[in-house]
């Protein structure tokens, strides 16, 4: 599943919109859910959308794996973080994305884990 981590977090770190979109349509189905503590979206669309707002609230960071992966089934939860390019991320957070039978992110439950005051 460490392949799935790669194509979400490739999604997260895409700046340009026709990239990102692109992700979205490769590794994501189109009625895929996305829920955080300050989201909870439902469609590629609206899933871009948040992307694009995270980029609009930290300009120039990026998301990072923090540790390996954990998959068993159709399930993998990680660790990540938040920050500018080669620095010790400021924001690290935990998902569980959940994939299709096609191996596409179907849902992602994302949990914040340290965010700065």
């Amino acid at each position: 599943m460490n392949d799935i981590v790669t194509a979400y977090l490739s999604t997260w770190n895409a700046v340009d919109p026709e990239t990102r979109r692109a992700l979205l349509d490769a590794h994501w189905t189109p009625d895929a859910t996305y829920v955080d503590p300050m989201a909870a979206v439902a469609g590629t669309e609206a899933i871009g959308a948040v992307v694009e707002g995270v980029h609009e609230q930290f300009p120039g960071f990026e998301f990072t794996l923090v540790g390996e992966p954990d998959a068993h089934h159709d399930q993998v939860r990680f660790q990540w973080g938040l920050g500018p390019a080669g620095s010790e991320p400021p924001v690290i957070g935990f998902d569980v994305v959940t994939v299709d039978a096609d191996r596409r992110i179907a849902t992602v439950a994302g949990f914040l884990d340290r965010v700065p005051a």
